[in-house]
């Protein structure tokens, strides 16, 4: 920019970008590496730059400061994390969606209050998952769209003297637009806090999935055994198949919502407009990403690999349990007689266990012997049996 603006001749501006790329090339050969003698890494590539190019080197940070830089380059950076995620958020849809299609006919009861209410299907429940992680990625989308404001040209806070072209910079850089008032893009970690929050709220829907692929593997359930890979045995049970990493995701769903609670209260009572306070936003964004992305990963290779168990997973008590109060006297009750008749069906139904659609209309609307009820066996036996 600055040699397009005649800020710098067309020969510097071509040594200084030289120099800058041998940089970027050493420290991906990783030859060299800023010591901890430099304040930050601004300061480091511009004393590596001095030693390339000599006092040139000076002329790098024309009309530039450290604040607009920091700001630039983190909305540079989660907005090229922002594609990795949104890649493996995609790839984890795509294996749910895989999933569903499998199942369109496997039946499994839906539950509401954690007790049977109506049947659906494997697919069915899958699904309800998966487009959870379409409003993720709706989220992501839309906090990308307002991150995507340049902040350098901003200064320190108020702009600068030099003939700078800040169109040109922000479509150099990929954003859509400078960012309009230079106090806002220096003090605004909005997009910072915004994105904590996508990631939080990710990770509770990966954690609430977590949660079932948990109580699925277990004896009790029977429905998925998850792979060897992501499961552990134990030290002296070696029977068991512990879902480590489904708890981990589970567990790690925590420290994403504490990262997002800390960076709220880093910015409250912040006055305009950079201070130092907002150097702490760092470690809450990576931290966040480190955790989030292997997560999404980690679960679409769980639910790839898992083994689903289609001839163990028992509908809710026959499809017209749920419709007993429509099937009742073949509908001639209206629904709030079928709802008084429910003392006279349950003590009757729960004690023998038997499902609600195998009890005849005439033993529906017998009254209930809750002397005989309570003590019908044992509610082990009946379980086992």
């Amino acid at each position: 920019m600055m040699g397009i603006t005649g800020m710098l001749s067309t020969h510097e501006a071509n040594r200084i970008i030289d120099a800058l790329l041998e940089i970027h090339d050493e420290i991906d050969a990783e030859e060299w590496r800023p010591s901890g003698a430099y304040e930050d890494i601004h300061t480091a590539i511009e004393a590596r730059l001095y030693e390339k190019i000599g006092a040139l080197a000076g002329k790098l940070h024309t009309g530039r400061s450290r604040n607009d830089l920091v700001a630039t380059e983190t909305r540079m950076w989660v907005r090229e994390r922002t594609a990795d995620l949104a890649r493996a958020l995609l790839r984890l849809c795509e294996q749910l969606m895989e999933l569903a299609q499998q199942h369109l006919e496997t039946p499994m009861p839906g539950l509401t209050h954690q007790q049977h209410a109506q049947p659906v299907t494997l697919a069915h429940h899958l699904m309800a998952h998966c487009w959870a992680f379409v409003r993720d990625l709706s989220r992501l989308a839309h906090a990308g769209d307002r991150m995507n404001l340049c902040p350098l040209g901003a200064g320190a806070l108020s702009g600068t003297s030099f003939p700078i072209d800040r169109e040109l910079l922000a479509a150099e850089l990929g954003f859509a637009m400078p960012a309009p008032n230079s106090m806002d893009a220096v003090a605004d970690r909005d997009f910072v806090a915004e994105y904590l929050f996508v990631c939080a709220l990710l990770m509770v829907h990966l954690s609430r999935l977590a949660q079932e692929l948990i109580l699925w593997s277990a004896p009790e359930y029977g429905y998925v055994e998850l792979s060897d890979e992501h499961t552990t045995g134990s030290s002296i049970m070696p029977q068991k198949k512990n879902p480590d990493i489904a708890e981990l995701i589970r567990g790690r769903s925590a420290l994403t919502i504490g990262n997002l609670t800390g960076m709220l209260a880093l910015l409250k009572g912040l006055p305009l407009t950079y201070n130092r306070d907002l150097q702490d936003d760092k470690p809450l964004l990576f931290a966040t990403l480190d955790t989030v992305i292997p997560s999404v990963i980690l679960m679409r290779q769980m639910l790839e690999k898992a083994r689903w168990n289609t001839r163990s997973r028992p509908s809710s008590d026959n499809n017209g349990k749920v419709n007993n109060a429509s099937s009742l006297n073949s509908g001639r009750v209206n629904r709030r007689s079928v709802h008084k008749s429910r003392p006279n069906i349950v003590p009757r139904r729960c004690p023998q266990a038997i499902p609600l659609w195998r009890l005849s209309t005439a033993s529906r609307s017998a009254p209930a012997n809750s002397s005989k009820s309570a003590t019908t066996g044992s509610p082990l036996r009946r379980l086992r049996s």
